[in-house]
């Protein structure tokens, strides 16, 4: 399943209405860091059938990144039932991020 682009007019409905886990990547074009770990989100993405994979791009939706708390990017949050049950921050390699997933 492709990434899904998230807003603030989307995200109630594609993240706290989920059935199933949703993985949340708070990021920016500027950052580095972020774009090191694009490519593997959008990876675990195209593989993953149990989760949803989405991103927000803060410049463009500052709401949803203040609504959540992050203060830096990229972020990892992983949502459960509407709520956010574990957070990640920084670049992280494919394992960190499957893992985070599986919890």
């Amino acid at each position: 399943m492709p990434v899904i682009k998230l807003t603030k007019e989307t995200f109630d409905s594609e993240v706290m209405s989920s059935d199933k886990p949703v993985l949340v990547d708070f990021w920016a074009s500027w950052c580095g860091p972020c774009r090191m770990l694009s490519p593997i989100i959008d990876e675990i993405a195209e593989e993953t059938t149990d989760a949803k994979i989405c991103k927000v791009n803060v410049d463009e939706q500052p709401d949803l990144a203040q609504r959540y708390g992050v203060m830096s990017i990229p972020t990892l949050i992983l949502f459960k039932n509407g709520e956010a049950v574990e957070r990640s921050l920084g670049a992280k390699p494919k394992a960190a991020v499957l893992a985070m997933l599986k919890k």
